[in-house]
This record gives C-alpha cells, sequence and structure tokens, in this order.
C-alpha cells in the first residue's frame, strides 16, 4: 500500500434527529489537534436528511472541510445505508485517520466499515497521537483496564479508532473560523437495505445524562443497596446534582446501567465529583479521573481512591453522607 496517497483526518460526526451530538464536537477538536502535528486538514463527514444547516457549526469547532451527505436514505441511521456512504467517501477520498465516537451507533458502524475497508480499528480509545513516523497512536486500556496499551495500524489505511463520549475535551466554538461545504452525492446499492424502521418509539427521561453533569454524587459497594442510594439522593437534591454508580452497584441490579461511571459504564467530567464508599478500581479511575474536583468518602483510608482525590474523608458514608447533606441544607437555607 503506498501510504502516501492517504491524507487529512476525518470525524464522522453523528446527529440525531438534525442534533449533532456532543462526541462529534469532542472530536472535533482532538482531530484539530491530530490534523496540526500532521500539517493535514480536518474534514467532517455529516449524513442525514435535512442537515445541511449544521455545517457551518462544524466548521466553528475545528473541521475545515464539511461534506455533507443529505439523502433520504440516511434520515434514520440504519447500519447498510450509512456503512455504504461512508464507504464510499473513504474510497474515493483516502483519509489517513477515521475517527468515529463510541457510541452505540458508533460502535455498530465502525466494525462494519473496518471490514469492508480491510482496514483495523481500535476500539474504545482513551488517547490519541502522532508518532514520530506519522503514524496514529492509539491508546486503549488492555487486561482488564490493568495496563494502558499503544496501538499501531502501519501497514493499513485508514487508521481508525473509536472515542468514547467524555474521553476528549471539546474546543471552544470559534465563530471566525472559515471552510468548506461540499455536498456529496452517494450512489447506494438498495438491494442490500435489509431493515427498514418503522417506528421509533422514545423512552421519556427526567434525569440528566450523567456526561452533562456538573456535579455527580457516586454511589459504590460501601453505600450498599437502595436505601442507600436514597440516602445519596437527598445530598444530590441538595445539591442541584446527579447520582451516578460504580460497576459493582450495577451488577448488583441497585443501579441502572446508565448511570455506571468506569471503563465499562460512561466517563464523565463534573466539575464536582463525589465518591462515596468507591475503593477506586482502576476501570472506575478510568470513567472520572479528569473531574474538575473529587471528593472521596471511605472507611479504608489506604482505598485508591484517595490517591486522585483533592479531598478524602475517612469515615464511614452512611454517617458521613446524612451529616453532609444537613450542613449543605443549612448553609443554602442561610445563603438564600
Amino acid at each position: 500500500m503506498d501510504k502516501t496517497q492517504y491524507k487529512d483526518v476525518y470525524v464522522f460526526v453523528e446527529q440525531r434527529d438534525g442534533v449533532v451530538q456532543k462526541v462529534a464536537v469532542e472530536l472535533l477538536g482532538k482531530a484539530r489537534e491530530l490534523a496540526d502535528a500532521l500539517g493535514e486538514r480536518v474534514v467532517a463527514m455529516l449524513l442525514g436528511h435535512d442537515i445541511s444547516a449544521k455545517a457551518e457549526e462544524l466548521i466553528a469547532y475545528g473541521a475545515d472541510v464539511v461534506l455533507c451527505a443529505d439523502e433520504r436514505e440516511l434520515a434514520q441511521y440504519t447500519t447498510e445505508p450509512y456503512a455504504q456512504a461512508i464507504a464510499q467517501i473513504v474510497r474515493e477520498r483516502k483519509p489517513s485517520i477515521v475517527l468515529i465516537g463510541a457510541t452505540t451507533i458508533g460502535r455498530d458502524l465502525g466494525p462494519r466499515l473496518s471490514a469492508r475497508l480491510e482496514t483495523g480499528l481500535t476500539a474504545d480509545c482513551t488517547g490519541l497521537d502522532i508518532s514520530e513516523e506519522r503514524d496514529l497512536l492509539m491508546t486503549r486500556p488492555a487486561f482488564g483496564g490493568n495496563l494502558m496499551a499503544t496501538i499501531i495500524c502501519k501497514e493499513h489505511r485508514p487508521q481508525m479508532s473509536t472515542v468514547r463520549p467524555g474521553v476528549m475535551r471539546a474546543k471552544e466554538k470559534d465563530a471566525s473560523r472559515t471552510g468548506v461545504v461540499e455536498k456529496v452525492d452517494i450512489h447506494f446499492d438498495k438491494s442490500k437495505f435489509r431493515v427498514k424502521v418503522l417506528e421509533t418509539v422514545k423512552e421519556q427521561k427526567n434525569k440528566i445524562d450523567i456526561t452533562e453533569a456538573k456535579v455527580l454524587v457516586s454511589g459504590g459497594r460501601g453505600v450498599g443497596n437502595a436505601e442507600g442510594f436514597a440516602m445519596l439522593g437527598k445530598l444530590a437534591e441538595t445539591l442541584g446534582a446527579e447520582v451516578s454508580s460504580s460497576r459493582a452497584m450495577v451488577d448488583a441490579g441497585v443501579m441502572p446501567h446508565d448511570r455506571q461511571v468506569g471503563q465499562t459504564g460512561k466517563t464523565v467530567r463534573p466539575d464536582l465529583y463525589f465518591a462515596m464508599g468507591i475503593s477506586g478500581a482502576i476501570q472506575h479511575l478510568a470513567g472520572m479521573e479528569e473531574s474538575g474536583y473529587i471528593v472521596a468518602v471511605n472507611k479504608d483510608k489506604y482505598a485508591p481512591i484517595f490517591g486522585v482525590a483533592d479531598l478524602g474523608i475517612v469515615g464511614d458514608v452512611k454517617k458521613v453522607v446524612p451529616l453532609l447533606t444537613e450542613r449543605l441544607a443549612a448553609l443554602s437555607k442561610h445563603n438564600k
């Protein structure tokens, strides 16, 4: 393979119902860093129907070129039309790097593209960099999170990676940036379309996604049960926060998976993170160690969580949390 034919960093811009997902903005920011290191361009791939109005916004977040595939077949995500569209773009334009968000859509789309394009895919990356040989260094947890592996795709192009939402920092929007918006016509093989969306039913959720929360109160094995999490709920209500948990409490059936922080859950970056009764296994730390300020409460003074905490309290969560809630409620009432 003549790798000199391949250049530029391409980002799949995930959108749902015309709303560009946050992970796409985060990836555009990282792509900007990688492209600057290579002296190349950032190209955003925007797929959907009636979505061309979003193209200029992507330029403001770091894209130099936006390829807009506005087709009725792309109105709702199904694997085959999207895989055909992106595979066509990649074959025609030969990007060096392709970045995809590790969402439910990205995790479905990435492997399909990897197989069709006969290249590798490194999933759930936590770090991306450029080597001296201009290869993409893709870092991800390995062996159950006990070590970090850096993977290189030397022999094939494009180099493909999926990145979990919340891992990369989004760049500030720069309305002064200029770029090119280009319409792309996709030639579909509709004989291969096997799935048709008949109806979309949306679950009504009153809770904020934990990746969007500014303050999180997270509970682990030390919280124990549903009554313990009801206690955390009162603290969260006092703080205007959301409740999350470690994997142990999800596995125990106490908390739903969408509230899980960690390597097999979600990566979060709140301004304030309370780790209540969480020992701090490396898999959990991978999902929250970039938080702005970390407060940890644990009976074990040697718990690993204290190694990343800005403030640590050695004590019983079930005694500390009610006292903390009472004190904060009093302060809040006094300030009003």
